[in-house]
């Protein structure tokens, strides 16, 4: 080891002392540690100091309270979901089930690496000048309007391409009616959650509040909600004028045609040109994995033994992409500021880090994971609580299933955290930001872990349950004569 390795330190041990007295954070050089420059140079208002400072407490104390918004936001679609299901257009046209996964989980794709991205430029100080805040914002708006619309598209097709795989039939009508509701969805949704982004951003940053902490969950909390309802409110519309040629077809070409204006305003800025030009890839993948978690829910939420799957499953999905964009957006932060792309800090080396390092260091990141997982158990049974509540006749009423329920909620968020530590470091390694590269990915892990644990969560209460009732009637029949 040279005697660079030996004197580098963490960032909490090196630059805060310097941070305090002059207001801005120390450079990063390639070899790894924090070092003062020589020529001073004006910093706006880095909060460095902040995130040095940052306690489990004081980060527990900023996540709950959106997170616990966030999972009554996921109950509320939840049951929103249970409720839509019945509707004629859900079940005449099955493959809109399919698209729920996918289109709610343009949130993680879209609008939770928006508010990362935001969250990431309001710590670094790149929005403070007027300016430069209108330049950054419009070409993020225009950019997720350019993806929403393009991934709208695709999902209605894998939607369809998986419907035909399953089933063996292909109903042209349906393609039309999945393709407007998907697009028009997206789009709508897209608008919507950006500009609620945009403006918890804003408002955290002047608050002196870390965005990174609030704004995915708030995201979450009403990004499901808002695209339920758009998605059962459009297609319900479309269901109604099916005898209308023209009417979907002019809906997809007249979204389609405003893209160009969207990619002109994206252009103003280089980071989203790059973004516009090499950002596909994770998206449309995401999109795929969260395809397959909706064609389990798609075969399994009509099945008696998987009643209640419509209402727990946003929530599950949610709660864990909501804590893991999180963490991804902490770790993202962290690294555009104590790092350069490319460079990984020596702390940060190993590109497979020791699991219980990676939750039980005493390093931010690790404290931040221990955070999060421990509101996994306590917020679930706050959110079961409600469901009962509200709709305790729809759902299993089991201790067992709430066991496993919980069980399958933690192993869930365990593996996304762990995989958001591992993801974040080598894609930093290869120049590319996490922001728009670890979460698309890691929110559809999350879908996909979710409702396939879910699945088997009620597929075992169903198992346990039947083998209990059978037992209670072999004993009589069993037992010594009398």
């Amino acid at each position: 080891m040279d005697g660079t390795e030996t004197r580098q330190r963490r960032p909490e041990e090196l630059g805060l002392l310097y941070t305090l007295s002059t207001g801005r954070l120390p450079t990063v050089s390639e070899d790894g540690p924090p070092s003062v420059p020589e020529i001073e140079r004006v910093a706006p208002k880095p909060l460095g100091t902040e995130l040095s400072r940052e306690t489990a407490l004081s980060i527990g104390l900023q996540v709950t309270v959106p997170f616990m918004f966030a999972g009554l936001g996921l109950s509320g679609a939840g049951m929103l979901l249970n409720y839509f299901q019945h509707w004629p257009v859900f079940v005449e046209v099955k493959d809109l089930m399919t698209l729920v996964p996918p289109l709610v989980g343009l949130k993680g794709n879209l609008e939770m690496t928006l508010a990362s991205r935001l969250s990431t430029a309001a710590n670094t100080g790149q929005i403070d000048d007027p300016q430069e805040q209108h330049r950054v914002i419009s070409s993020n708006l225009a950019l997720i309007q350019v993806q929403a619309t393009v991934v709208g598209l695709l999902a209605a097709l894998v939607a369809l391409l998986l419907g035909a795989l399953s089933s063996g039939e292909l109903d042209v009508a349906k393609v039309e009616l999945l393709c407007a509701s998907s697009v028009s969805t997206a789009f709508l949704a897209a608008f919507a959650l950006g500009m609620l982004m945009v403006c918890i951003v804003i408002g955290a940053r002047k608050l002196g509040v870390n965005p990174d902490n609030i704004a995915t969950p708030i995201a979450a909390s009403l990004g499901d909600l808002i695209t339920l309802s758009i998605l059962a409110f459009v297609s319900s519309f479309f269901h109604k004028h099916k005898d209308s040629l023209y009417l979907t077809p002019l809906v997809c070409i007249g979204f389609m045609a405003l893209t160009p204006m969207w990619v002109l305003i994206a252009k103003q800025n280089p980071p989203i040109t790059k973004i516009l030009k090499f950002g596909w890839f994770p998206i449309i993948l995401a999109m795929m994995i969260s395809s397959i978690g909706g064609l389990i829910l798609n075969k399994t939420i009509s099945e008696e033994q998987y009643k209640g799957m419509a209402i727990f499953t946003p929530i599950i999905c949610g709660v864990g992409g909501n804590l893991v964009a999180i963490q991804t957006s902490r770790i993202s932060t962290y690294l555009h500021m104590w790092s350069t792309p490319g460079v990984l800090p020596l702390w940060m080396k190993k590109f497979w880090p020791n699991p219980c390092s990676t939750f039980c260091a005493s390093e931010i990141n690790s404290i931040s994971a221990r955070v999060l997982l421990f509101l996994v158990i306590p917020g679930h049974l706050i959110f079961l609580y409600v469901i009962y509540l509200v709709e305790g006749h729809s759902v299993p009423n089991s201790k067992t299933f709430v066991v496993f329920y919980l069980l399958a909620g933690l192993i869930q968020v365990t593996i996304l955290l762990y995989l958001a530590e591992v993801m974040a470091r080598l894609t930093w390694h290869q120049a590319l930001d996490p922001d728009n590269h670890c979460i698309p990915y890691l929110t559809a892990l999350g879908d996909l872990l979710g409702t396939g644990l879910l699945a088997l969560c009620f597929l075992i209460t169903w198992l346990l349950r039947s083998e209990v009732e059978l037992d209670g009637i072999l004993e009589p029949v069993s037992g010594p004569p009398q």
